[in-house]
């Protein structure tokens, strides 16, 4: 798809670039953003957007042990109220319909992370779940990477 119309594929970074200085603003940081791509990315089978954003994670101090864990993050204690809150806001909006515990889980991430982080995260997960797709339909590969995430060949 990004080969055969590379300007809708431009347009779709510039998305991605706005989205992350707009939601900075407004309050979600960094590290709750990238896992709620991660966690996306996980529910959409995207490897390639798993692998890239797993890596960023990462590098930005998510802890290695809490991606690990993030299939089984309602079941740790390693996520505190609002990282628990963008998880609940990726899974709604990744796995739709929603569900009435998906509505209840996105009433309660509300209150927790207030209207404007709240929205954000949702924004960000609308966003990475373009990407999967687009990465899956694409066929984007994911390559052999060192420790430090570079290329091995």
């Amino acid at each position: 798809m990004d080969k055969v119309m590379p300007e809708v594929w431009q347009a779709l970074l510039t998305v991605s670039t706005e989205l992350r200085a707009a939601a900075t603003q407004r309050g979600l940081s960094v590290q709750e953003s990238e896992l709620i791509k991660v966690r996306a990315s996980q529910l959409n089978g995207c490897a390639f957007c798993l692998d890239l954003h797993g890596r960023e994670a990462r590098r930005i101090g998510v802890r290695q042990q809490q991606l690990d864990m993030l299939p089984a993050w309602r079941e740790t204690t390693l996520f505190d109220q609002r990282e628990r809150a963008v998880l609940a806001v990726a899974e709604a909006a990744t796995v739709l319909p929603l569900s009435e515990g998906s509505a209840a889980d996105l009433s309660a991430a509300r209150s927790v992370l207030g209207e404007e982080a709240f929205v954000a995260a949702e924004w960000v997960a609308v966003a990475i779940n373009a990407f999967n797709r687009l990465s899956i339909l694409s066929g984007h590969p994911v390559r052999p990477r060192d420790i430090e995430g570079r290329l091995l060949r």
